[in-house]
């Protein structure tokens, strides 16, 4: 089964659909498999990914993965519902599942036209099985498919999967690669891969065993790599390279190698996590946080610092497209070390100039959740302010009729703060006496929405710019109109005449954490209130909520 999810409906319940169906988006970098879509608490739920090129077959190296909170665990699943359906097919494709030496490493590959088991659907499609077994198949692909752990952050929610499945790792031929900031490996290696918490299993220190080797990245990338379009990245599997930025994933609350950074703006003031709807809402359409920010200015102490985590621009060799992967991460708005920003910068040259295919960011609670609660992570009304930001960096870059994609003069991304003068302008504010009633209830930080039912679709639909259709308005009157994405009598669309910033742009929900409670999913209600802001701001962005055991194309 696949499916796709029409951009005006929210999500189908994750217990409504098979585990592996397939999220066709589009086809022009990777393959992206959600082996875990929440941030907990449900353990077999957290945050995990596996992604490929597009370009290259399944062969040793071919599949990266980011994050591990769930792991192998979800790889078996898949297979146990998948392996049913494999079929024998001859193929004289070069063999990537040829005969299996010490255990499940690959010997040379060979050509062969004999019938070979191959999985026939799921995300490991066209795989050519050396096994009968749906654990001993995952464990092939834990130990020979998957060479590197890309990781955002040293938290449980996003390492404990590769942690206790390095127990498989016995009798191989070669180290796994732990890639990350460098905050983020001195955690792993100070704090689980200690002796203590669990063997050490990596390749320093002391009692090392040599499982798994580190490669500290550079913040930013390292610009002795690459060139052109690709400098600064550095390879992590077989078609795929990476360049990592560092972002803010809330105050650290104690002292430690990974302490996080502070930028020497926040070493004497920081940011107060309360600050007020009313700018916020401003800032949403604007694209800009420096009136937000202007208000919520107090004082903080010098100890205190940000946590460290990381944002990831995946490149594909061949085709030159990227998507950005998001670890953990606040608002710039409500941070000690705001730096989402320079993210946003290399992402709005990249969007302009047609190869940032996708964005997969986090977005834990709902909007009842406070600022003070939000333990350094994304509600809808924040994300969108931080997706505005964006929008405000793209529409700089833009050329003078608007269009994205002819950049009048690229940037290099800063550490700076600071952001585009020509930023979107807001939207008047509604008459206080005539205010109008939408079909869906208002946003507001206390009040979850209730979000329409999804739409039946077919077995497979396939995502299209007829599905932004975005709904009505009705008035007090019992009047109503359709919202701007539909066409005005006798005229075109006003999408003809003014393109949005982030036209086009998937934005992939990921890092839902389960309120655990009666209602309607908290992925609904989600997906719904980021609708509602886009139908206010019109950034022209796609949002989807990921699903544990689904597969995204983009």
């Amino acid at each position: 089964m696949s499916f796709a999810i029409p951009t005006n409906q929210p999500v189908a319940s994750p217990n409504s659909q098979s585990f592996g169906a397939s999220l066709h988006v589009s086809f022009l970098l990777a393959a992206i498999f959600v082996t875990g879509a929440g941030g907990g608490p449900n353990e077999d739920n957290v945050t995990g990914l596996l992604v490929r090129s597009t370009a290259r077959q399944w062969t040793r190296d071919s599949v990266l993965a980011v994050d591990a909170g769930v792991h192998l665990a979800a790889i078996i699943k898949i297979f146990e519902e998948h392996l049913p359906r494999a079929s024998l097919r001859k193929t004289a494709m070069t063999s990537a599942a040829a005969t299996p030496v010490n255990g499940d490493n690959l010997s040379t590959p060979t050509e062969s036209t004999r019938p070979k088991l191959c999985m026939a659907t799921g995300p490991f499609a066209n795989l050519e099985l050396p096994h009968e077994t749906a654990k001993a198949n995952a464990t092939y692909v834990f130990r020979s498919l998957i060479s590197t752990y890309l990781i955002t952050h040293p938290h449980l929610d996003h390492v404990a999967g590769f942690a206790i499945n390095t127990a498989a790792l016995q009798q191989t031929l070669r180290r796994k690669r732990v890639a990350a900031l460098p905050s983020t490996i001195e955690a792993i290696k100070e704090h689980i891969f200690n002796g203590v918490i669990w063997p050490n299993l990596s390749d320093e220190g002391d009692g090392a065993v040599g499982f798994v080797s580190y490669d500290r990245l550079v913040d930013g990338g390292n610009v002795a790599l690459g060139d052109g379009e690709g400098r600064g990245y550095i390879e992590v599997c077989d078609g795929l390279a990476v360049k990592g930025w560092s972002v803010s994933h809330g105050e650290c609350m104690r002292h430690s190698h990974h302490q996080g950074s502070c930028s020497s703006e926040s070493t004497e003031a920081g940011y107060s996590p309360y600050y007020s709807r009313r700018s916020s809402r401003k800032d949403l359409a604007s694209g800009s946080m420096d009136s937000a920010r202007s208000q919520s200015f107090s004082q903080v102490s010098s100890e205190k610092k940000a946590y460290d985590s990381a944002a990831y621009f995946l490149r594909d060799e061949h085709t030159g497209k990227e998507v950005l992967i998001f670890g953990d991460v606040e608002p710039d708005s409500v941070s000690l070390n705001p730096r989402t920003a320079r993210v946003w910068q290399d992402a709005a040259a990249k969007l302009s100039g047609g190869l940032l295919t996708g964005v997969l960011i986090e977005c834990s609670y709902d909007d009842s959740q406070p600022d003070g609660m939000l333990f350094g992570h994304l509600t809808p009304r924040h994300l969108v302010i931080e997706l505005g930001v964006l929008a405000g960096k793209v529409k700089a870059l833009a050329a003078p009729d608007g269009r994205p994609g002819s950049p009048r003069k690229r940037k290099r991304p800063s550490n700076g703060h600071k952001f585009p003068s020509d930023e979107l302008q807001p939207r008047p504010p509604p008459s206080r006496h005539h205010v109008r009633r939408r079909t869906r209830s208002s946003v507001s930080p206390s009040t979850p929405l209730r979000p329409e039912s999804p739409r039946q679709s077919s077995s497979e639909m396939v995502l299209t710019n007829e599905d932004a259709e975005l709904g009505s308005i009705v008035e007090e009157d019992g009047s109503s109109h359709k919202t701007s994405n539909s066409r005005p009598e006798g005229g075109a669309s006003k999408q003809s005449t003014t393109t949005k910033p982030l036209e086009g742009l998937k934005v992939i929900i990921i890092h839902v954490k389960d309120p655990l409670r009666d209602g309607p999913s908290i992925e609904e209600t989600i997906l719904a209130q980021l609708q509602e802001h886009e139908r206010e701001l019109q950034l022209g962005c796609t949002f989807i909520v990921s699903q544990s055991g689904t597969s995204i194309w983009l």
